[in-house]
Formats: C-alpha cells, structure tokens, sequence
C-alpha cells in the first residue's frame, strides 16, 4: 500500500512538473513566422483551389477549339409491319421493305469547329485572364497575410519590451518603498512618504499586470497565423530596437507611386480582370456571325436506313460533311450580351483608375507615416535619456533631504512614461515600415 502510494505521488510529480506540463518554446523570426503563415493560412489554400480551378476551365476553353469524338449506339423495339416488295421473273418475291422490329444502331461520330468568328478564342483569352487575374489575388493574399503576421508580430514585441520596461519600474518603485521604511524607522521621513511610495508600486504593478495581457492577447493571435497550438510558449528572435528592416526608401513620390502601382498584386488582379472582360466583349460580338464545323461518322447498324432496300443484316456506312450555322433572329439575345460585356469591361475601367488613386493617395501617407515614426524615435530616445538623468538627480537630492517624495515620484512617473513612450515608437516604426511595404507591393 505505502509503495503504491509513493509510485502514485511520483506519477503526480511528473505530470506536474513545467517540463511536462507545457511543450518547448518556439523561437520565431519574423521571416519564419511569414512562411509559416503562408504554410497555415486557410485562406491561402481556398485562393490556390480557386486557381486551380479557373486553370481547368482554361483547359475547358482551349478544348472546344479541337475536334471531338462521339461513339453511340441504341435499339429501338418497332411494331410489326407488311412486307413490301415486286415480284421476280422467277416468281419469289424481292422485299424491299423487310418485317424487322429490333433494331440496332452503333455510330463513331467526329465534330470539328473550323471556324467561329473568334468566339472560341476569345473565350479561351477570358479564361486564361481570369486564371491570371487569381493568381495575382493568391499574391494579393499573400502580402495580406504577410502584413498581418508582421502586426502582429511587432504588437508581442511592442508588449514584451512594455512588460520589461514595467518590472524595472516595479522593482525601482519596490526599492524605493524599502528605502522610505527604513528612513520611516529611524525617522527621516513620515509614514505617509511610505504609503506614497507604496502607492506608486502598486499604480506600476497594476499596469504590469495589464501590459502582461496585453502580450498574451497577442500572442494568442500570433499563434493562430503561424498554425502553432493555443498554449505553445513562444520566443521571439528579432528585437524591437533592431535596425529597421525598410531602409529602401529612395526616389521622389512619383517614382515610389510608380512602383507601387508596378508592383501591387491588387492591381494586376484588376488588369487581368479588364483582358478578360474585352475578350467577353468580343465573344459576344460573335454571335451575330457565322460559324463553320466538319462532321462526319460511321454507322453500323441493323438494319441500316442509310443502306436501300433495307435488310436484317449488320451493315457499315459513312458520312462527311460541313455544317454552316448563321443565327438570323435569336430575340435581341446577342445583343443583351454585348451590352453586359460592354457594361463589364466598363466598371472593369473605372475600377482600375480607382485604385490607381488609392494607391497614389496611401504611397504619400505612408510615407509620411514612416518619416514621422523615425523622427518620434530620435525624440523619445532624447526624452529617455532626460528622465533617466532627472531620476537619478533627484533620488540623490532626496537622500540627502534636499527633494521630496513627491519630486521623486514625478521623475518616476515621467521615467516611465518615457520609457513606454519609446516603446510604442519603435512599434510604430515597425508597423509603418510594414505599412510601406505593403503599400509598395515589396515582398
């Protein structure tokens, strides 16, 4: 008993341990968080079925171009009829119209389209766009994601240097408060510099404790674009205050709004789309003219109707021909057709010149956005440097009794919101640089 209870409490241990209890860290890049967005990503994998599908319709297209083989065959059950026929000088009968009720009919048919007025072709240019037009949306989607995984990236490195930046001001505001209790004992100052100081510790702890959920909100978004499980402890290897990443920022706006519209996927998408439209346009136009197709076959049938008089025997046949179709009156339908496509390529247009606006208006934002971001970071390191100066000033005038509490707290708190200040212009730095990039269409 008491050695089943010993095995029981060690089993109870292991489980317990942090070792078993939570699988290895994850150490991330963010370059290695982006593919394994890109390896994760539903949304990735529903773009790629939808290309793969418009490249089989493509093929669909390409095919009605070519000829086609048809191999049928049927019987038919009919009633009894008289048998016909004349009379011969030996005296029989030669039957022209046999008494034949089963009959059974096999054709190996062949069809060709020669010529359609450009009909087929168009179709096939439309399908062939739109399959390109979903492969620019699959890269569309792609610098989507990549954006999304580098904001959010950027937020768990924006909450990690927030949560440092608040424990060492919790453990500073925690000495602090030990060092006014031991003058509170000897009697340098009043209980109530004690409890402003404990005071302080506890403001700072609460907002540890907020920017610690903070992180593990982001993290958990983190997890869910790289495909990692929910409870996977993650370690990331790019820091915050490394070098930025965007340092290719050259040329005048017009030449960066150039490659913007160069580059963006979105907007390849839409050229692709107005191909694809054009060519509708023609293949509709087609349909007031005439098309021309090759045809022809082998029958072997019995009876064969081809074949004269008819006999109750298996018998093979052929035929060839040229068909020509020419639709004098379909009720105003091509028509109607021309005018959807006509309608199409249109929006298709303006949509195009739309987004060229767009992307010239968000190249100059962004830019700026970028600029600024820097400039925030030169001044927040600037302000960062000034606190830390004034704190350390004023805590050694307040050992000596020449400042107050109060005075200590002040460069406290401008300390800390200093060093958070900075904290969020590196992030911004980050988010704007990913910004411009995505605005840019760059990988």
């Amino acid at each position: 008993m008491i050695r089943l209870a010993l095995t029981t409490g060690m089993c109870l241990a292991v489980l317990a341990s942090p070792s078993a209890a939570q699988p290895a860290a994850v150490r991330l890049g963010l370059n290695d968080a982006v593919s394994m967005a890109f390896e994760a990503s539903h949304r990735l994998s529903e773009v790629q079925a939808r290309q793969e599908g418009a490249r089989a319709a493509m093929r669909v297209r390409q095919a009605a171009s070519k000829p086609t083989a048809t191999l049928t065959a049927g019987y038919t059950r009919t009633n009894h009829v008289d048998e016909f026929g004349f009379p011969r000088e030996d005296g029989s009968i030669r039957v022209f119209y046999p008494d034949v009720p089963d009959n059974v009919i096999s054709r190996v048919g062949a069809q060709w389209p020669i010529y359609t007025a450009g009909r087929t072709d168009a179709l096939e240019r439309a399908a062939a766009a739109e399959a390109d037009a979903l492969g620019a949306d699959l890269d569309t989607a792609r610098a989507d994601l990549r954006f999304e995984v580098r904001r959010a990236y950027w937020a768990v490195a924006t909450s990690i240097e927030a949560v440092r930046v608040l424990r060492a001001s919790v453990e500073r505001a925690e000495a602090q408060a030990q060092d006014a209790r031991q003058r509170q004992d000897v009697g340098l100052v009043p209980p109530s510099d004690v409890l402003t100081f404990e005071a302080q510790r506890s403001r700072e702890a609460l907002q540890l404790i907020e920017a610690e959920n903070q992180g593990e909100s982001a993290l958990i978004d983190l997890r869910r674009l790289v495909g990692l499980e929910p409870d996977t402890p993650v370690e990331l290897a790019d820091p915050l205050d490394g070098p930025p990443a965007f340092t290719n920022v050259t040329g005048t706006v017009p030449n960066l709004v150039s490659e913007a519209l160069a580059r963006r996927p979105e907007r390849q998408a839409l050229t692709f789309r107005l191909e694809g439209a054009l060519a509708r346009e023609q293949a509709a136009a087609a349909g007031r003219k005439p098309t021309l197709a090759l045809g022809g076959g082998l029958d072997f049938a019995n009876p064969n109707p081809k074949i004269f008089p008819r006999e109750e025997k298996w018998q093979p046949s052929w035929d060839v021909g040229v068909n020509l179709s020419w639709t004098l009156f379909d009720a105003g339908r091509t028509r109607a057709e021309v005018a959807e496509a006509e309608a199409l390529t249109r929006a298709a247009r303006e949509r195009l010149k739309d987004l060229d606006t767009l992307v010239a208006a968000d190249v100059r934002h962004r830019l700026l956005d970028f600029n600024s971001s820097l400039a925030s970071v030169r001044a927040s390191d600037a302000g960062v440097r000034a606190a830390t100066e004034a704190r350390r000033v004023l805590g050694e005038r307040f050992a000596v009794g020449v400042a107050t509490s109060t005075d200590v707290l002040v460069a406290q708190d401008q300390l800390l919101a200093a060093e958070l200040a900075r904290a969020r212009a590196l992030a911004n730095v980050r988010l704007a640089e990913a910004r411009l990039e995505r605005v840019l269409g760059r990988p």
